[in-house]
């Protein structure tokens, strides 16, 4: 039972590297001590033994004083400044009498030892620990008020996330309906004008279809699963434009595996094709591209269409909600570190840019 009561009185595993830590502390508080006492009495010779005995009085006292207010945590300052009273007698004493051993010097008997002058010492004494207490209790306040703000931001981080990720599924879901109902009404023109054509379409789209959902129901894919997706979509917008659409495909093979949202490149193809190839007599060509620039994955699309200035003209924007989804996704998810230019093309058509963090799997 006394071993038992006895080790309860020292400071849990978990806080001896802040007894140590705040231990640096009142060696700094002891010295300064030290330094004051000597310009007080005016005696610089007397600085290294004052230094000897003021750092064995003070760091052996708030060591006491340190380890039981880190055991029982939640001691208020009438509590504390109790312990400090208590403790600063007996720390004078021992603390003068091992730097005293340290020193070689002869220290008074415990019946001559206290007089006016050692009393003044003690109260000086209990004014340091009180001083070195009130320190760490300040450090500790401030610690623990910084650690609150983390926690807190880190909690509206992630409801902030959580909330994006919602809107971002909100917004992938926007691309899917609008190109599908694109395609049905196609598909519903065609059966009536010319049902081969649209038998074929109809298969298209199926193929188009098992190459997308999978995929746009995940959060990321690959760059070589969404071009395999764009070509299967452009095979089946072929089959609708018959020979006024011509399409190809660049994508160097150390970047198939290079991640990113599903979906991602439709919008952009499906954009050159209705703003672009659709209004002009002749068609023209796509040709869709990827590189890495710069740590950033860059993806072009390139259309010999009439252009985004032809396409305002007759009452577009050059773009439409595919375009603006797609912006909106980038900006949720990854802010200003990505972009979706769209610019006229050399010597025609159009050009969208698409930059991204550059990502392999």
């Amino acid at each position: 039972m006394t071993i038992t009561a006895s080790r309860s009185l020292l400071p849990s595993a978990r806080s001896a590297p802040r007894l140590l830590r705040d231990l640096g502390l009142a060696a700094i508080v002891s010295a300064l001590a030290a330094l004051v006492i000597v310009l007080t009495v005016a005696r610089p010779e007397t600085l290294f033994a004052q230094l000897v005995y003021s750092l064995c009085i003070g760091v052996g006292g708030f060591a006491v004083v340190d380890a039981v207010r880190l055991r029982w945590r939640g001691l208020r300052w009438p509590a504390l400044l109790g312990l400090c009273v208590v403790v600063a007698p007996p720390a004078h004493f021992v603390g003068l009498h091992a730097g005293a051993l340290l020193l070689g010097e002869s220290t008074p008997p415990l019946s001559h030892y206290v007089n006016t002058g050692r009393v003044s010492m003690m109260v000086f004494t209990l004014i340091g620990l009180g001083v070195m207490t009130l320190l760490v209790e300040h450090r500790e306040r401030l610690a623990r008020s910084e650690q609150e703000h983390a926690d807190a931001r880190l909690r509206a981080e992630t409801i902030e996330r959580q909330a994006l990720q919602a809107r971002l599924k909100l917004l992938q879901a926007q691309i899917e309906p609008h190109m599908l109902f694109n395609t049905l009404a196609n598909l519903q023109g065609l059966i009536a004008l010319d049902p081969a054509r649209a038998d074929t379409m109809l298969d298209q789209l199926i193929q188009f279809l098992r190459a997308t959902l999978g995929a746009s129901r995940a959060d990321s894919t690959t760059l070589g699963e969404e071009f395999a997706a764009m070509e299967a979509y452009l095979g089946l917008m072929q089959v609708r434009m018959g020979a006024r659409l011509a399409y190809r495909l660049a994508l160097p093979p150390d970047l198939r595996d290079a991640r990113l949202p599903p979906m991602l490149l439709q919008p952009l193809v499906e954009n050159a094709i209705v703003h672009g190839l659709e209004p002009a007599i002749d068609g023209g060509e796509i040709v869709l591209s990827a590189a890495a620039e710069e740590g950033h994955l860059v993806i072009r699309v390139r259309d010999t269409g009439i252009g985004p200035h032809a396409a305002s003209r007759q009452g577009g924007k050059g773009g439409g909600i595919g375009m603006d989804t797609t912006r909106e996704r980038l900006r949720v998810l990854y802010g200003r570190d990505a972009a979706l230019d769209l610019a006229p093309g050399e010597p025609n058509g159009a050009l969208a840019r698409l930059t991204i963090p550059l990502e392999t799997a």
